[in-house]
């Protein structure tokens, strides 16, 4: 049977697989397993439940909050808030357990669940495992004073834009025109206060949640009309965020994208130059763009490579001290202020640059080349077999000729049966070709 926890809670399609039934069991299971393991001792436990702005997320919430005050814990609800907000908040109100209810980037229909440990921090796999072990089992249930109380925390919001704002350490942003893209999601009702705050002048497009709309060509998946937006006004850069706001990407003032990578380089050496970069070394997953690395090297800063996954990064980020990684996608980790993705306190950083450096965005950027990439995914194929000889030789004599020109990563998909072929070089097309012979090798040989 398949794990039901992903690389970032549990996720489905809303009401078929992420049930409201599934929702009360997964909280009563999750209480139950942190009580176990000595995170209630002594005291009655707490949690901070939010969610992002889904339709789907109103019956689910309540159904959360159902499965924990059953359980004899305390609900404080934080109602529509970005991710690491919820993280954020678990940890300064020093609750014992924090919900999220939120499928990120996904469409509408889809919903998902996201817990936080005291701290703010990611359950570990060995407790979600616990978990998912529980599902369904008999228990004793608390009654009379000992069943869990609700309440609503109006302060949530508040405390959180104060939190961003104090990260920026009395920087301010004056002069920098931005569009911010809510995606129709959590941050939506929070954004554009964060940077009118700092000082910023602020457009918000996408801004407006109705429970259906979130994602819907918008958002950091969709970037088009964040592009003719900045153009349109004449600003110094766009913001995207997703539809939960734990990642961030951006547009520069003509109209161009700037990913995730470009993002970590900049912040980087920011980093690196104002002496907060510890071991001179930022993390970032195999995913990343070969010109990312060459910057790197270039600049004398140590990149670590992890599997594909903001739970990998955070890993190495928290086992070796370091204090900055990311993922092309957007997903960067400040661990100076945050225990997980944050894509307003990324936005507030690189802003920030563009406000002290005097500099555009564009030129920021151009601190790395981009390398075009491509990515082939190959389905129906036995992904476990993809070391078998004809695949590896192959992929040896893809890289022989690349040399330091390319880059090529085979990899077996973490959730479906596919293959995934990137191939980076100096010209898409070079790189469409490697990445079809690679493709049709990995077919043929496992398909």
């Amino acid at each position: 049977m398949a794990r039901l926890f992903g690389t970032d809670g549990v996720r489905g399609l809303a009401n078929r697989d992420l049930t409201a039934e599934l929702a009360v069991d997964l909280s009563v299971a999750a209480a139950h397993v942190l009580g176990e393991t000595g995170a209630f001792e002594g005291h009655r436990p707490t949690a901070v439940v939010g969610r992002d702005s889904r339709a789907s997320g109103e019956f689910l919430e309540a159904a959360v909050v159902a499965g924990l005050a059953s359980a004899g814990v305390d609900v404080a609800r934080v109602g529509v808030l970005p991710t690491p907000a919820v993280a954020h908040l678990t940890a300064v109100r020093a609750a014992d357990l924090g919900v999220m209810l939120s499928a990120s980037h996904n469409p509408m229909p889809d919903n998902g669940i996201k817990f936080f440990a005291r701290g703010g921090h990611k359950l570990a796999d060995t407790i979600e495992d616990a978990v998912e072990s529980r599902l369904g089992e008999p228990w004793d249930r608390p009654t009379g004073a000992d069943v869990g109380r609700v309440a609503d925390d109006s302060a949530g919001a508040p405390d959180y834009i104060a939190f961003l704002l104090s990260t920026l350490k009395g920087q301010r942003l004056e002069g920098v025109r931005v569009v911010v893209d809510c995606a129709n999601g959590a941050a939506s009702g929070v954004a554009s206060e964060v940077f009118e705050r700092a000082g910023a002048s602020v457009t918000a497009i996408h801004c407006e949640p109705d429970g259906l709309n979130i994602n819907d060509n918008c958002g950091s998946t969709h970037m088009q009309s964040l592009q003719d937006a900045v153009v349109a006004h004449g600003a110094d850069l766009g913001i995207a965020l997703d539809g939960d706001a734990d990642r961030c990407l951006a547009v520069c003032a003509e109209g161009d994208f700037v990913d995730g990578d470009q993002i970590l380089a900049i912040l980087t050496l920011a980093m690196r130059n104002a002496g907060r970069l510890a071991h001179d070394s930022v993390v970032s997953t195999v995913m990343s763009n070969l010109g990312f690395r060459q910057a790197m090297q270039r600049e004398g800063v140590a990149v670590v490579a992890t599997a594909v996954g903001d739970r990998y990064v955070l890993e190495a980020m928290k086992s070796f001290g370091y204090t900055l990684g990311g993922e092309q996608s957007g997903h960067l980790i400040m661990s100076e202020f945050a225990t997980t993705g944050d894509g307003l306190l990324t936005a507030l950083h690189l802003t920030g640059q563009v406000a002290t450096s005097e500099r555009s965005l564009a030129d920021l950027a151009s601190v790395m080349h981009r390398f075009p990439q491509v990515l082939v995914n190959v389905p129906d194929v036995d992904k476990l077999r993809v070391d078998a000889p004809a695949i590896v030789a192959a992929l040896a004599e893809e890289e022989r000729v690349l040399g330091d020109e390319g880059r090529v990563l085979l990899r077996p998909s973490g959730t479906e049966p596919l293959v995934r072929v990137m191939v980076e070089a100096d010209t898409a097309e070079r790189a469409q070709q490697v990445a079809e012979r690679l493709a049709s090798v990995v077919r043929e040989t496992i398909g």
